[in-house]
């Protein structure tokens, strides 16, 4: 029976609610600050989080949706606006309109006393992660995780297993002894492709998604006090996420391998 040794998070939607009421916000704001006419409405905002980092997503919108537009040097303007939105996301994340997700403090705290070993593998960039761990975390929190892997760190984003396996690596670990928590399916597809044991805590954008793969995909971690909803798989008659929940997954991963 494997072990666990590890678990490894993602961050935005997974850790916190950042999409919605943070990075699409930041996103807004920094269009407005350049003179540019343009918005990401909920539902729009919804679709371009299919494209992984903040450059990239900025650079499919004026493809997709501003075909007409003309800049003297578009790559320097996607550079500029991606850290004016990153100045805005550290504004709203110091306001504290961005809560954890149920469940995740509780997770990790546990974590820690056990000695089970803390990693993040995030498309974000790492200026904007550590303000956010800080806050809502505790401003030691950063060190609680051995390895901070951000998306620009790495040749290719999510869904290419880059993150993941820089992680693995750094850490020294198995694949086979550690659980990956993630919100979407790129993510998931990211982590799977590495060989990682996934968890999926789906948000408002994506619990509509197909989660192939997945070990468990749930409404959230949930707390005593508040259940989580198993959309996919077996929960071993849990009601939230614990680390004996997660030696389960993981011992079943390795039976079925």
């Amino acid at each position: 029976m494997k072990t666990l040794e590890a678990l490894i998070f993602d961050v935005d939607g997974t850790l916190a609610e950042t999409e919605r009421d943070g990075h699409r916000v930041a996103f807004n704001q920094a269009f407005q600050e350049f003179g540019l006419r343009w918005h990401w409405p909920v539902g729009l905002y919804g679709q371009l989080l299919r494209v992984a980092g903040g450059k990239e997503r900025i650079r499919y919108y004026i493809q997709r949706y501003q075909p007409k537009f003309e800049a003297e040097d578009i790559d320097g303007l996607v550079v500029a606006l991606h850290q004016a939105k990153a100045r805005h996301f550290q504004a709203l994340v110091e306001s504290n309109v961005i809560p954890l997700r149920p469940g995740v403090r509780r997770l990790i705290e546990a974590a820690r006393r056990e000695g089970v070993r803390l990693a993040i593998a995030t498309t974000s960039a790492k200026d904007s992660v550590i303000p956010l761990l800080e806050r809502l975390l505790g401003p030691d929190s950063p060190s609680w995780f051995e390895v901070i892997a951000a998306g620009d760190m790495v040749p290719a984003k999510k869904p290419a297993p880059d993150i993941y396996n820089l992680v693995i690596d750094a850490m020294n670990l198995s694949p086979a002894t550690c659980l990956v928590i993630e919100d979407s399916p790129q993510g998931l597809e990211a982590a799977v492709a590495a060989g990682l044991p996934t968890v999926v805590t789906v948000n408002d954008y994506t619990r509509s998604h197909a989660m192939p793969g997945a070990r468990l995909v749930i409404s959230h971690l949930g707390e005593p006090s508040l259940p989580f909803e198993v959309l996919w798989g077996k929960a071993s008659n849990a009601y939230y996420f614990s680390l004996d929940l997660a030696q389960t997954l993981l011992s079943d991963s390795a039976a079925q391998g």
